[in-house]
């Protein structure tokens, strides 16, 4: 039997976390026997969605099948998603910060050219929308279950009901361009090439506070599997979900 590499770049809090939940769901479904410990099958969920290896990858380095690695990874992913954070329920910790910046992200998905809902013609490539909320400091918040690539920032935004939840808790929210229009408490630069001084400099200073707020997106690209999905489209919120869900538990 093979083993896989320990020197993989893994929280020892997030896996003895992952490890925890994946023992929980054993018991509760009464499993007796396992080809894998929790604790190995937490390494190879995470050595997934960390380091993006493949199934037949996984399937070589742990020594078993890959229809094996396949439902150890579904199940690690659907566990965690249970777990994560509604924006209702993440609005009680959003509340308490001095603003939010808001902006998107387009996760790439290996879709063929017919897949047109997935197409965004910003990015010129295949994707799914995700929003994401973070603090003035760039930590990441709350990200959003995942919308088609097409679908424009402010639409996925109200559909998700930020702008509303935003609006309701009185906070004020730095975003891009992209959400002109929002209203509320959203608060974007001002658009036109030939713009007077005074807002120049508005935009010079918005721009300065967004901008920390792409440490977020630098957190979820930092889970390689999230840089090219290669999963099914419905599967994507879960695997959104459960990288939120260990990003805070590592946290």
């Amino acid at each position: 039997m093979l083993v896989y590499p320990s020197s993989i770049d893994l929280s020892s809090r997030t896996l003895r976390f992952l490890t925890g939940q994946l023992t929980a769901r054993r018991q509760e479904i009464g499993t007796r026997w396992r080809r894998l410990s929790a604790a190995r099958q937490a390494l190879l969920a995470l050595a997934h969605l960390r380091c993006g290896d493949t199934y037949a990858q996984l399937a070589a380095g742990f020594g078993i099948g890959i229809a094996t690695v396949y439902r150890y990874i579904r199940e690690a992913v659907d566990t965690l998603s249970t777990l994560a954070p509604s924006l209702a329920e993440a609005m009680r910790t959003i509340r308490t910060k001095a603003f939010v910046i808001l902006d998107g992200t387009l996760l790439p998905i290996n879709r063929i050219a017919a897949d047109t809902p997935y197409y965004s013609g910003k990015h010129k490539r295949h994707g799914m929308n995700v929003q994401v909320l973070t603090d003035p400091f760039g930590r990441l918040l709350w990200a959003s279950p995942a919308l088609p690539g097409s679908t424009h920032d402010l639409t996925a935004a109200r559909q998700h009901g930020i702008i509303e939840a935003l609006a309701d808790a009185g906070l004020k929210c730095w975003a891009d361009k992209a959400y002109q229009g929002a209203g509320g408490s959203v608060r974007v630069p001002f658009r036109g090439r030939r713009l007077r001084q005074w807002r120049r400099r508005h935009n010079t200073t918005h721009a300065k506070i967004r901008c920390v707020g792409e440490r977020a997106m630098a957190t979820l690209k930092g889970w390689r599997l999230l840089r090219k999905l290669r999963c099914s489209t419905n599967r994507i919120s879960n695997v959104v979900k459960a990288v939120l869900v260990l990003h805070h538990a590592s946290a």
